[in-house]
């Protein structure tokens, strides 16, 4: 029996019209480093200093932890500016898909390679609040753990955070490649959702339980 659904927020719950991919590379690429899309995929959904540090790398920039600082600012400066124009809105229908798996009795919980002071505004101005008689039952933000996706500690911190223990009881996943290998790691049921860039071939070419066309799905499949 199912206990626990963590999710993803950008690309997964939360349409942010892909300013998130914008926002990543135009800290990297203001660097001098170029940018290759295959590998700002493979990023995203990670940490995002962690991201910041590995687009670099790969961009022909030698990263330090000054430059990943200031980089990591100037990328949530890009991104405040981005929401505060088109402010992010919940992809269609899932809240009504979070109401009906909170109505079984099924915990949910965020996870996200943002920072806290990143994803708080968004989770506040979607009215998404944390706790009881609430949509959310916990949030976990990639700066509250060692390492971010695709390790599982997020996913772990959740089930701390709920009192589920058993692995076997939760789902967890999202839109990109390191949130299946989360789940996969984590040792819970791997979920993949196309509202993201990654097409079903992409996603089914790693570990998963299902690959649904949105979070809308999941109740029916569980």
């Amino acid at each position: 029996m199912i206990k626990l659904v963590v999710l993803d927020m950008a690309g997964t719950t939360i349409d942010e019209h892909g300013d998130v991919y914008r926002a990543l590379e135009g800290s990297v690429t203001a660097t001098g480093a170029t940018v290759k899309p295959e590998d700002l995929q493979t990023w995203m959904g990670a940490d995002k200093t962690e991201a910041i540090a590995a687009l670099l790398e790969l961009g022909g920039v030698t990263p330090n932890p000054e430059l990943v600082a200031q980089q990591f600012d100037l990328f949530r400066e890009i991104l405040a500016k981005s929401y505060a124009q088109n402010p992010p809105v919940a992809l269609p229908g899932v809240e009504a898909a979070l109401r009906t798996l909170k109505s079984r009795g099924i915990k949910v919980g965020l996870t996200t390679g943002f920072s806290r002071d990143v994803a708080a505004p968004i989770l506040t101005s979607l009215g998404w609040g944390i706790g009881e008689g609430e949509l959310l039952d916990a949030v976990v933000t990639s700066d509250e753990v060692a390492a971010g996706r695709p390790a599982p500690y997020m996913i772990h911190r959740v089930m701390e955070a709920t009192g589920v223990h058993d692995v076997r009881a939760v789902v967890a996943g999202g839109d990109t490649v390191v949130d299946l290998l989360a789940g996969h790691h984590a040792g819970v049921l791997p979920l993949g959702v196309l509202t993201g860039a990654l097409g079903r071939a992409e996603l089914e070419a790693h570990p998963h339980q299902w690959v649904l066309d949105g979070v809308a799905d999941l109740p029916g499949v569980i």
